[in-house]
């Protein structure tokens, strides 16, 4: 069934002026779109000033006389000054906001031959923008003028390249937009807000898979139910959005909740199932932690994305679902790739939009700000306002923000930690000894996470954090004896006591730490608060280069 054919415009106080008979003797524009003689606009969505009220509906009873399967809104656009670009942006922006648009049963024009040259920009920005789900109009009277002759109309193709100056204003919506992905936190971590401006780019402009990596809890699952509706209020996707974790998918349960089984096709197949794809056909479907599905639904999820089209499970039919695809994952992909557990041809496919987002650990300068959104959260949820005292605050941040804290579960960790103390302030303020309580309940929760897995606990993790020595791993000792394995004895006395004595700490932050920027964040804590670009990296790196040393020559020999 064809689509209908709906046309937004401004009435033209002037190409479309006219109220005496004169009228039919000149080109009217708003009145040329609805005779052209191969087209038929089904609705016209006309905004108009107050004081031009009544010309308007001379036009559509003109719009009847020649077109009267074209219906006529009449839209009353109260603008003081028609020239002032915010104020024509913003009403035109709300009223777009509040309409029911239907991309999947009609098509939309935005007429811009009409209107101030600030509504027309208006109406491009809403069209580039995909808030007007449709293209640009444009009408032109003929060479030679003769009644009833309605001249041409032409739906424009935008090419950006041409209007670079006019998508500068594009810019404010890409901020909201990338607000919007971060839930409006104001994060400070550069990487990061990088990372995320170029997710927002990709999320309007593309339909391809998109690869979202980092360890649990650093946000994955929730930065794509951000990604969806932000493509839905860009009227994108109107389908739903669909979360499955492949972790929890095992057996011959695997395919069918995916793709879908027919009645009997294996036992306990008690009638048909659609399966998830299906159920995602027009939206998006998350697949977390992708990397644990089995190789055989790999190549049925390959075929899917690649044809929109797949066998359910006992089928002898194909069918076929349209939607998205984000996937997750804690592994590195291409290891499981080389050691054969994931196919490299889906691999390949997924990894054109390729994303790791930091944990929690990586971006200290990040807790802050989300501190203060989760206590307003927390808070509005329990229908409590709840305050840190500034002592308070102080001494929480210090210990978050302090290589003790590792984050482990990352924003989960978070978000229950602020959970807990909002819930448990007394008269709506967090004071210091409910913080000293959490800081102790954390302590223990990761001390008990690194004993299970381990790896050092907690007097490990004070020992990384540069403490006096106490003769356990990490300890003083540790330095003395990477100094012993880097260097001669000749080489350790010509240094100076005080250079001894410091590359010794370095090194034995160095040998607690898996990476040099782990290393570099910890013993530059202090000082990189201050500075506006952090590479602590690059400074460990320098630094270590003063002794002819380098991260490859003191992990060889920890």
């Amino acid at each position: 069934m064809a689509k209908k054919n709906v046309v937004i415009g401004y009435l033209g106080s002037q190409l479309d002026g006219g109220m005496g008979a004169g009228r039919w003797e000149k080109w009217r524009p708003t009145v040329s779109l609805v005779s052209q003689p191969d087209v038929v606009v089904h609705r016209l969505e006309l905004f108009h000033a107050p004081q031009h009220l009544a010309l308007a509906e001379l036009l559509r009873t003109d719009i009847a006389k020649v077109s009267p399967e074209t219906e006529v809104q009449l839209i009353e656009m109260p603008h003081e000054d028609p020239w002032d670009f915010g104020e024509v942006y913003a009403t035109l922006y709300d009223w777009v906001r509040g309409y029911r648009f239907d991309p999947a049963h009609e098509q939309y024009w935005a007429h811009i031959t009409t209107g101030t040259h600030v509504a027309q920009i208006c109406m491009f920005l809403m069209v580039e923008a995909r808030f007007i789900p449709g293209v640009l109009l444009q009408t032109s009277p003929p060479r030679k003028w003769k009644e009833g002759e309605p001249g041409s109309m032409t739906l424009i193709d935008l090419d950006l390249s041409r209007y670079d100056r006019i998508a500068q204003r594009f810019e404010a919506e890409q901020h909201d937009a990338v607000a919007f992905l971060k839930r409006g936190i104001a994060t400070r971590n550069r990487r990061f807000n990088a990372l995320i401006e170029e997710i927002e780019r990709v999320a309007v402009h593309s339909r391809a898979p998109l690869l979202l990596a980092g360890p649990t809890g650093a946000g994955k699952s929730f930065l794509a139910r951000r990604m969806y509706e932000l493509k839905q209020t860009r009227h994108q996707l109107a389908g739903a959005f669909v979360e499955v974790n492949c972790a929890t998918l095992r057996g011959d349960g695997a395919a069918s909740t995916l793709f879908g089984h027919k009645k009997g096709s294996f036992t306990g197949a008690m009638a048909d199932r659609a399966g998830l794809l299906r159920t995602a056909d027009g939206g998006l479907l998350f697949l977390d932690e992708i990397g644990e599905l089995g190789l055989d639904e790999q190549a049925m999820l390959l075929k899917a994305i690649e044809e929109k089209r797949f066998l359910p499970v006992g089928a002898d039919r194909e069918v076929a679902s349209d939607f998205q695809l984000i996937a997750g994952t804690n592994r590195d992909l291409r290891a499981e790739v080389a050691a054969g557990r994931f196919r490299d041809d889906l691999f390949a496919r997924i990894n054109l939009w390729t994303y790791s987002l930091p944990g929690l650990r990586d971006r200290p300068e990040d807790i802050e700000p989300n501190v203060d959104h989760l206590v307003q959260q927390v808070g509005r949820e329990s229908g409590r306002a709840v305050r840190f005292n500034a002592e308070a605050k102080t001494r929480y941040l210090a210990f978050a923000q302090s290589p003790r804290a590792p984050w482990s579960g990352n924003f989960r960790d978070l978000s229950a930690s602020v959970t807990r103390l909002v819930t448990l302030a007394e008269g709506g303020r967090i004071g210091t000894p409910l913080v000293e309580a959490e800081i102790a309940r954390l302590e223990w929760l990761w001390e008990r996470e690194t004993v299970g897995s381990g790896r050092p606990g907690k007097s490990g993790m004070a020992g990384t954090a540069g403490g006096a020595g106490d003769g356990e791993e990490g300890g003083e000792g540790g330095g003395d004896a990477l100094l012993a394995a880097l260097f001669d004895p000749p080489e350790l006395a010509a240094m100076d006591l005080f250079d001894r004595l410091q590359l010794a700490a370095v090194l034995r932050v160095c040998a607690a730490a898996s990476s040099l920027s782990e290393a570099g964040r910890q013993l530059f804590h202090a000082s990189r608060q201050a500075r506006s670009v952090v590479n602590d990296a690059d400074r460990l790196r320098k630094y270590l280069l003063k002794f002819g040393l380098s991260w490859d020559r003191i992990a060889a020999a920890r």
